[in-house]
């Protein structure tokens, strides 16, 4: 195993799934990939609107990659000491298809991600991230559950 991707939303999940792939990273001597996806800027071109418009949106999603960077590098400085040549990765897109294509883009050994537990109401409606990866899986693929709070 030569590398591992640890997909992160910086929810409640993220900090088990930091520690397993952290873990598993340091007992195969693997690189550690923390990936972040970014959803994409909303067009609205359909509608008649242009970017123009609405400058707002380009500043939002601006400022929304710019935490999501300094998040990950935070991320980096924890990890780092314990898991050398730890690298990051922000990519913007839909959340399973950015996964997907990162782990062939880094020939991911293995793919760890935590999952929320919303329910089967809320994955029927809007989907989740971690479903999508077991069954879109290209390599293995380890969910971690969210911690539970206190």
């Amino acid at each position: 195993m030569k590398n591992i991707v640890a997909a992160v939303d910086f929810s409640n999940a993220t900090l088990g799934v930091i520690e397993m792939a952290g873990s598993l990273a340091k007992a195969y001597g693997a690189q550690l990939h923390l990936l972040h996806v970014i959803e994409q800027e909303p067009t609205y071109t359909a509608y008649g609107f242009t970017p123009d418009e609405y400058p707002v949106l380009h500043e939002f999603q601006e400022e929304a990659k710019r935490r999501a960077a300094q998040k990950l590098e935070e991320l980096l400085t924890s990890v780092a000491g314990h898991v050398p040549g730890t690298r990051v990765q922000l990519i913007e897109g839909s959340p399973l298809h950015g996964i997907l294509e990162y782990v062939k883009e880094s020939h991911a050994d293995l793919v760890v991600l935590g999952a929320h537990g919303h329910g089967m109401v809320v994955s029927l409606l809007i989907g989740s991230v971690a479903e999508g990866m077991v069954r879109k899986a290209i390599v293995p693929t380890l969910i971690v559950p969210a911690a539970k709070p206190a």
